[in-house]
């Protein structure tokens, strides 16, 4: 379908461990369409972070059809899983992952430096980016200098710098106190409405409300979907 970002069919993911298989995704079907906000839901060892990397091409699964921006992923190598991800996929994380030596308005850059966006195009994309997250004021600030919610700020801002298809957010708030991870759920739900499509994995019930769409994972299953009028 044309509205449809990311397509998966019958997805396992093994591993060997010794003699032994340990199936970590049982046969997962799931479909993202542009546009949505999504929760992955599930406690610790429940399989979502395995189908996190797999969303974002930072793995393969074992067996299944995984059709992603029309391209299936499941035979390509990986040169070109890293050019999907650095095109198609914005990545946040907990731990925010900022380089501690570079400004906030230099974090957001390196994406576009590896996009091959020239400098004046990239400096101006990163300083709209930082403007958008509400840290105009903060562009010269060193990770350091910044509270834990503003370095989750800089790290969506970098997210989205390179326009990709998807932000992935990793347990988004997992590093932050209540009141503001609250106010970075509020930022997705603002980024969304403007037509950002958004996958968080988290294990918080609470924060997965936030999305429009939820889907519980136990044990490597998909057990529940449901959507919430946000």
């Amino acid at each position: 379908m044309q509205n449809e970002i990311l397509s998966m069919k019958n997805i396992v993911k093994s591993y060997k461990i010794g003699e032994e298989e340990q199936v970590v995704l049982k046969n997962i079907s799931l479909t993202i369409n542009k546009g949505e906000f999504i929760s992955i839901l599930g406690p610790s060892g429940s399989g979502k972070s395995t189908l996190m990397n797999i969303i974002g091409c930072l793995d393969v699964p074992t067996s299944g059809e995984y059709i992603f921006s029309g391209c299936d992923i499941s035979n390509l190598t990986e040169t070109e899983l890293a050019h999907i991800r650095s095109k198609e996929v914005g990545f946040v994380f907990q731990s925010f992952q900022l380089l501690p030596r570079l400004t906030a308005i230099d974090n957001v850059e390196l994406p576009m430096i590896y996009a091959g966006v020239s400098y004046s195009e990239r400096r101006k994309r990163a300083e709209e980016m930082l403007n958008r997250v509400g840290l105009g004021e903060k562009l010269k600030s060193f990770p350091n200098q910044l509270s834990g919610g503003q370095q989750q700020r800089v790290a969506i801002a970098r997210a989205m710098s390179t326009n990709p298809s998807i932000l992935l957010a990793d347990e988004p708030t997992g590093a932050l106190d209540q009141k503001t991870g609250r106010q970075v759920i509020e930022l997705f739900c603002e980024l969304n409405k403007e037509g950002r499509t958004i996958v968080m994995i988290t294990h918080d019930e609470n924060i997965a409300k936030s999305a429009n769409r939820i889907v519980r994972i136990l044990d490597g299953n998909l057990i529940e979907e449901g959507r919430n009028n946000v």
